[in-house]
């Protein structure tokens, strides 16, 4: 099986997680600058099979989009042009962050490691991508690009 990676897009970061190649586990992977990640992916991507990319997806507690939606809409857009063979799912992304820092929290990180922004980035991708793989075995995934959407 191909790996999935999951995205909690920041415009200083993304944070990056990846399925093992079962895809039971989600693991922290990376964070990388958001002009950066293109050349990252084209390097992962040569290196791992990836069966889908999955995106947090910024909402208000109202659930509505926040105010980094149409950031995280131009991300998707930078993946559907590099990567058009690869579906693109959707999760929302509320209280990842929160959730983070109480895992670091709850795993003893010292206050200076709490204070390390790359790793809750990478913590939130990984409960993205843990939400992603619940609602994938529960068939309530929501994909956000088709690869035969490429052509449309």
């Amino acid at each position: 099986m191909a790996r999935i990676l999951a995205f909690d897009f920041g415009t200083k970061r993304i944070g990056i997680a990846s399925t093992d190649p079962m895809q039971i586990i989600a693991n922290a992977l990376d964070t990388v600058h958001p002009k950066d990640v293109v050349v990252y992916l084209k390097k992962y991507l040569n290196t791992e099979p990836v069966e889908a990319f999955v995106v947090g997806l910024p909402r208000t507690l109202q659930n509505e989009e926040s105010s980094n939606a149409a950031n995280v809409k131009a991300f998707i857009n930078l993946i559907k042009k590099n990567f058009p063979q690869t579906p693109i799912y959707g999760v929302d992304e509320r209280f990842t962050s929160s959730m983070a820092f109480d895992t670091m929290l709850a795993g003893g990180v010292s206050k200076k490691g709490r204070r390390d922004k790359a790793t809750i980035d990478k913590i939130s991708a990984t409960i993205i991508l843990q939400s992603f793989m619940e609602q994938k075995q529960n068939g309530t995934a929501t994909m956000i690009f088709k690869p035969d959407d490429a052509n449309s």
